[in-house]
C-alpha cells in the first residue's frame, strides 16, 4: 500500500463514516502529509503498512524542534488516528503510536471577553462606513452580535442562510460540524440587528447568483470568507488597543462562560454549542469558578 491511496482511503472514511467537514478533514491529515514529505526528502522508502516507531519517533523528534509541547501532541495524536484507522481496516496488526508517548501538557482554558470589551468592540465600528456603495459597518456589527448572542462557530456564521431564520419562533437553524444541524434561540435585539442588516444593506447589494441564500455577503454579493471575519475582529482590536489575542471563537467562549457565569444548566449550554460530548462543554467550568459557591447556597437542600 503507497501513502497516498492510504491517505486518500483514510480522507474518505474520515468524510463518509465519520461525517467531518472539509476543515477538520484537512486538520486531520496536515501531519500525515508532513510525514510524506520527511519520509520522501530523507529517502526513506517505508509503507505505512511497515513503518516502525522508531522512523515515526524521529519524525516527530525533527518536528518537535520547531513546535510547542501543544504542536507536539497534537502530531502524535493525528498520526495515532490514521494508523488506527490502518489497525481497524487490518491493514497493520497494531498501532506504532502506541510505543510513543505524548508530552504532558496543562488544560488550555479559551480566552474570554468580558461584557464591557464586547461592547467596546461594538462601539468601536463606524456604522456609517461604506465600502463601494455598501455599508459594512451596519453589517460588521450584526456579524459581532450575532457571533456573541449565538455562540456560533465562525464556518457556522459563514454559512447562515437566510432560509435558516425562524424569528417568528425565536430561533436560527445552524449547520455545525460534520454537516449537524441544530436549533439555537436568538433574542428579539439580535434579529433586529440582522432585519436592518438584510432589510437595508444585504438588499443594495447584487448578489451573485451561487449566494442569493447566504445572509452574511462582502461588497461584492458573494458569502464572506472565515479569514474576513478574523481580519474585521482583530482590525476592531488594535483600534480599542485590546490587550488580548482574539478571534471569532473567543465570541463563542464568551457566550458559554457568561452563560455558565449566570446560573444557565451546562447540557443547555451543550445542545445550544452544537457539542457532541458534554465533556467538551465542561471546560468551561474551569474559566470562572466564582458562582459555584452562589449555586450551592440557592439550590442545596440543607443550605
Amino acid at each position: 500500500m503507497k501513502w497516498h491511496d492510504a491517505l486518500n482511503d483514510y480522507q474518505l472514511y474520515l468524510k463518509i463514516e465519520r461525517g467531518l467537514s472539509q476543515n477538520s478533514i484537512a486538520n486531520y491529515t496536515f501531519d500525515i502529509k508532513k510525514l510524506i514529505k520527511f519520509l520522501e526528502e530523507n529517502e526513506m522508502i517505508i509503507s505505512p503498512i511497515e513503518i516502525e516507531h522508531t522512523a515515526l519517533q524521529q519524525f516527530i523528534y525533527e518536528t518537535s524542534k520547531k513546535v510547542n509541547a501543544r504542536s507536539q501532541a497534537r502530531i502524535t495524536s493525528g498520526l495515532r488516528s490514521f494508523f488506527g484507522y490502518l489497525v481497524f481496516e487490518d491493514y497493520r496488526k497494531i498501532n506504532p503510536l502506541d510505543h510513543i508517548e505524548s508530552p504532558k501538557i496543562g488544560q488550555k482554558l479559551p480566552d474570554t471577553l468580558s461584557l464591557a470589551e464586547i461592547d467596546k468592540l461594538i462601539g468601536a465600528i463606524e456604522l456609517t462606513k461604506e465600502y463601494n456603495g455598501v455599508r459594512i459597518g451596519e453589517r460588521d456589527r450584526t456579524i459581532l452580535e450575532t457571533l456573541y448572542s449565538c455562540g456560533l462557530r465562525v464556518s457556522e456564521l459563514t454559512n447562515l442562510k437566510i432560509s435558516d431564520l425562524f424569528f417568528d419562533e425565536g430561533f436560527i437553524k445552524v449547520t455545525g460540524k460534520g454537516d449537524k444541524q441544530r436549533f439555537v434561540p436568538i433574542d428579539e435585539s439580535t434579529q433586529k440587528y440582522i432585519s436592518i442588516y438584510k432589510d437595508e444593506v444585504r438588499s443594495k447589494i447584487n448578489v451573485q447568483k451561487e449566494d442569493k441564500d447566504t445572509l452574511f455577503l462582502n461588497h461584492r454579493g458573494k458569502q464572506l470568507t472565515r479569514a474576513m471575519i478574523f481580519t474585521i475582529i482583530k482590525r476592531l482590536a488594535e483600534k480599542i488597543e485590546l490587550k488580548k489575542t482574539i478571534s471569532p471563537h473567543t465570541f463563542r467562549h464568551s457566550f458559554a462562560t457568561h452563560l455558565l457565569e449566570n446560573g444557565a444548566d451546562l447540557r443547555a449550554i451543550q445542545l445550544m454549542l452544537g457539542h457532541e460530548s458534554i465533556t467538551t462543554t465542561e471546560i468551561y467550568m474551569h474559566v470562572d469558578r466564582s458562582h459555584l459557591s452562589d449555586v450551592l447556597k440557592r439550590f442545596h437542600p440543607r443550605k
